[in-house]
């Protein structure tokens, strides 16, 4: 009987261990305004995040945050390289309001 893995299965350990250090990685880039979008955008993720998004998001994070910066913010056009499925949804994320109440 197949039953669905919980965060304290040990075979859910691995990825779970990868998220989180997807996770530190993606809110200690060294650049604010990046660590801004893609640590937010990876609190919003990466739990629900397959192994090959986990794949794709983490060629992301192995770009420069100047690259990535222009990128994001159309200053330059996205290389054919990083335009997959994780791309697509981090650059319509950060057109999205998160976490904001106006009182």
């Amino acid at each position: 009987m197949n039953e669905p893995m919980t965060v304290n299965d040990p075979s859910n350990h691995g990825i779970e261990k990868r998220r989180k250090r997807l996770r530190y990685r993606s809110w200690h880039r060294g650049m604010k305004e990046v660590d801004l979008i893609i640590g937010r955008f990876a609190d919003a993720n990466l739990d629900t995040f397959s192994d090959q998004q986990l794949d794709q998001f983490e060629r992301i994070l192995d770009q420069s945050d100047p690259d990535l910066f222009a990128w994001v913010s159309g200053r330059q056009p996205l290389p054919a390289k990083l335009d997959d499925n994780v791309m697509k949804l981090i650059m319509n994320f950060r057109y999205s309001v998160h976490d904001i109440e106006y009182k």
